[in-house]
């Protein structure tokens, strides 16, 4: 009885051992969800529409409806971006500028610049991207923002 529990321990440490090795480091994961967001962005640049909703969670919320109103889910999205892949030029693109991921390895942020047709920038987007497997990350919420040309704030007595 003692050499089976022993056993089992001993297995049961090469098992965490395996899983703590094989988990991958926080910036391992940064590079998966650059990656994503690159691979991401180039379906626009592609003009693929298909492999544009193969990177929507199933529950995705996008701020990009009327009003900037909420869409949701990976039909609704797909949907309403339908109008940005027809036409044989992009209307627009963006690029990671930063990307962060949670401790847990699970959620992560990414943030950059976005371009219209000519290049100018005309605004940032902000997504969070969740990880659904091993190395596949999809993104649940994104949000588009206009450039401000606000003045500073200026704090007053």
């Amino acid at each position: 009885m003692r050499l089976l529990s022993i056993g089992v321990l001993c297995i049961s440490m090469l098992m965490l051992a395996v899983a703590s090795a094989a988990r991958p480091t926080n910036a391992e994961l940064k590079k998966q969800v650059t990656e994503h967001e690159r691979a991401f962005a180039a379906t626009m640049k592609a003009r693929d529409h298909a492999a544009f909703a193969s990177f929507l969670a199933d529950e995705a919320v996008f701020f990009s409806g009327p009003g900037n109103s909420a869409l949701r889910g990976r039909e609704a999205v797909a949907s309403a971006w339908r109008k940005y892949y027809d036409g044989p030029q992009a209307p627009f693109s963006w690029e990671p500028e930063e990307v962060e991921v949670v401790d847990s390895g699970t959620l992560a942020y990414s943030g950059g610049p976005v371009y219209d047709a000519s290049g100018k920038k005309v605004g940032r987007f902000n997504s969070i991207w969740r990880l659904e497997a091993p190395g596949r990350w999809r993104v649940v919420f994104d949000r588009g923002d206009a450039p401000c040309n606000c003045k500073p704030k200026v704090d007053t007595p």
